[in-house]
């Protein structure tokens, strides 16, 4: 029995290791970007991933693009939250829906302002006209990469069976990266949008996660307490 608390301890304890080096590299790799490409106004990986994806893209390709980009809109994102906040009002998973309408709040204020305060106009080249909002970092790649992993945390803690999952999961994140490319493909960002916006949304998540499961820890905490008393 010993033998295993260690265990379970030591597992623990390098899960927490491996998240918080995760956070840490994503951070430091969001500020490496803001320094190198936003403040020196350096354009190599700009350019040479532009190069790149002109090279293998279609009018074929653009039109999948166009279709794809739209799940990232806050045409499609504003309907998919409510419609998702309903969903666990009526599976009367309050707690839930309070977190979902929590972080979805939080992304948007965090993204308006690192919008306002960088200022970045976006690619002259762009295939989609009157954009009027700032390039960095990307919104459709950020809220599409958040909303996928409130699914993904939502999926994980329902009794589907583990290989179920793991394939849902893996599909939506494939998703919101791929509507990341999209904005590249359409040349409405910068590569370095996308990218800074997915190293982003990663410790925005973490974040959240850790967020969530102190609230509801103390919330136990509280419902345990009263029960006692």
């Amino acid at each position: 029995m010993q033998n295993k608390k260690k265990k379970l301890l030591q597992f623990f304890s390098l899960k927490v290791i491996l998240i918080n080096c995760i956070l840490f590299a994503c951070i430091m790799g969001f500020a490496m970007i803001v320094d190198e490409v936003l403040l020196e106004q350096e354009k190599m990986f700009d350019d040479t991933a532009f190069r790149f994806f002109d090279a293998v893209t279609t009018p074929l390709l653009i039109q999948v693009m166009k279709i794809l980009t739209f799940i990232g809109s806050t045409a499609f994102m504003f309907p998919a939250y409510v419609l998702l906040i309903i969903i666990l009002l009526l599976q009367k998973k309050t707690r839930y829906a309070i977190e979902v309408a929590l972080v979805g709040i939080t992304s948007q204020a965090l993204l308006y302002i690192l919008k306002t305060i960088f200022h970045r106009q976006r690619p002259p080249s762009s295939l989609i006209k009157n954009i009027t909002t700032y390039s960095f970092p990307s919104g459709h790649a950020f809220s599409t990469f958040i909303f996928c992993s409130i699914i993904v945390y939502i999926v994980q803690h329902t009794k589907w069976k583990a290989v179920y999952k793991w394939i849902v999961s893996a599909v939506l994140l494939l998703l919101s990266i791929t509507i990341g490319i999209s904005r590249i493909i359409l040349k409405v960002h910068y590569p370095t949008d996308v990218l800074g916006s997915l190293l982003l949304g990663i410790a925005w998540v973490i974040c959240m996660v850790w967020l969530v499961n102190r609230m509801n820890k103390k919330y136990e905490m509280n419902k345990r307490n009263d029960q006692l008393s």
